[in-house]
């Protein structure tokens, strides 16, 4: 059977789920008669302590709509350069929401304050409006790493101290409060607006849902439905959706520390093959190239022991420990690369 180590989004959902969606009661979304999707919206908006949410169909479609509805043509965004909806999202915040990135460095996934600071234009006539601070948690997806409220309430009272909007690009925040142990609310109490992704680590098949506001969101519900985002009988989808809210929250852990069985494993196989301190949820990332092996190679040689992996480098691969992945599947991978390596 297949180890699929690629993604935390190629899990097969649970069959509560199934039976939810083959059971939920569904009406036309786009006409606001959904009772399930409904049902779906004001669960998130309070698990989140905000007062409203909408359904979408994907985080970087909730991403783009977050971005047009906090900005106008022509403005500017601070966002971190290893950050998703500045590097996997197709150009979209061209393409689509007609702003410029201003790309920032970061240690941990985390800004220094002198570079937000240098980062923010002085209004004139020749510089965009420095408009959005964009924050992610967790943060780069090749890493994961975990950021605190507290972290997170600096740096969204510096972006509010000279006139910007706070947006998080919270896909994997489910994993950041179980790695940190700390509520949701605290995670978005100092940001505008965030999404979170019901397809990563919750193992629901479809959709990722935008929070903020009851303004923002009949915005965004607007800007959803001129890209094409307007859904029927989303009930069904909606039904996993909750489920994996209300059951799927506090298995995280086990992913974490599967996670952090396999990088102990690869590390005693070879310790440059992985930083263990760096493995804080469910992301581990491996190096090769100090034991002198392309990603392409190990990846292919991998698929012959039917382990999947993704290569994310000319010589470093991502694994990530999810729902149907056992402590098993760890050691078997751990195993397997260890004989290709060796």
């Amino acid at each position: 059977m297949w180890k699929d180590f690629r993604s935390d989004t190629v899990t097969q959902p649970t069959p509560a789920m199934r039976q939810a969606m083959m059971a939920a009661v569904v009406g036309d979304d786009t006409l606001g008669e959904d009772p399930t999707v409904k049902k779906l919206e004001l669960l998130s908006a309070a698990m989140f302590g905000k007062e409203a949410a909408l359904l979408t169909v994907s985080g970087t479609m909730a991403n783009q709509i977050a971005i047009m509805a906090l900005t106008q043509l022509g403005d500017e965004i601070i966002v971190g350069e290893e950050a998703h909806m500045y590097n996997l999202e197709v150009g979209a915040l061209a393409a689509l929401a007609c702003v410029q990135a201003r790309p920032l460095p970061s240690q941990e996934g985390r800004f220094a304050v002198s570079d937000i600071k240098k980062s923010i234009r002085p209004r004139g006539v020749q510089s965009p409006v420095s408009r959005v601070l964009c924050l992610e948690n967790t943060y780069d997806l090749n890493r994961g790493y975990p950021l605190p409220p507290a972290y997170q309430a600096e740096m969204a009272q510096l972006a509010r101290n000279h006139g910007l909007a706070v947006y998080l690009d919270g896909a994997r925040i489910f994993n950041a409060a179980a790695a940190l142990q700390c509520d949701l609310k605290e995670l978005a109490q100092d940001v505008d607006a965030l999404q979170f992704c019901l397809t990563k680590g919750l193992a629901a098949p479809f959709g990722s849902m935008l929070v903020g506001s009851q303004a923002f969101i009949e915005k965004a519900r607007w800007i959803k439905q001129r890209l094409g985002g307007g859904l029927r009988q989303a009930g069904h989808m909606a039904a996993a959706g909750i489920i994996a809210l209300e059951t799927m929250r506090e298995r995280l852990h086990e992913d974490h520390a599967n996670a952090c069985r396999l990088a102990n494993a690869l590390a005693a196989i070879d310790e440059r093959l992985v930083n263990v301190k760096q493995v804080k949820t469910n992301v581990v990332q491996l190096d090769f190239e100090k034991i002198g092996k392309e990603a392409a190679w190990v990846t292919e040689a991998l698929l012959q022991q039917q382990i999947k992996v993704k290569p994310i480098g000319p010589y470093a691969c991502r694994m990530i420990t999810h729902w149907g992945i056992t402590a098993g599947d760890v050691d078997y991978a751990a195993h397997a690369i260890q004989k290709i390596i060796k």
